[in-house]
């Protein structure tokens, strides 16, 4: 279990960082620009490149991050690594939802 999620991590290291700095790079852009969250959400909603780029980028760090809090929960804090796993898990679920809701709205179904 332990060295699948080390591989786990690791790829979902490799998939975000190119989606990081993209999105840093398209920070700098709008803010340059002038642009606004209402005006950067018209542009990108309904466009299914940056629906999936968000997607990705949101299902990858949803279970990137849990993994190293979870490391850290053993390491540091010697937390079972039973109730390390269930605070991660749930953790990760909160981070996919809140994700979720963000790429929900570059979709443009929220109103």
């Amino acid at each position: 279990m332990e060295n699948m999620l080390f591989v786990l991590q690791r790829l979902t290291a490799m998939v975000m960082g190119p989606f990081v700095l993209v999105h840093l790079g398209l920070i700098l852009y709008a803010v340059r620009g002038g642009l606004r969250a209402e005006d950067i959400l018209h542009r990108t909603q309904g466009n299914g490149f940056w629906l999936a780029f968000y997607g990705l980028f949101v299902l990858a760090a949803a279970i990137h991050a849990p993994i190293g809090l979870r490391n850290i929960l053993i390491e540091w804090f010697r937390l079972p690594r039973g109730w390390a796993g269930a605070v991660c898990g749930l953790f990760g679920i909160v981070l996919l939802c809140l994700g979720a809701r963000a790429v929900i709205a570059v979709g443009g179904w929220m109103s």
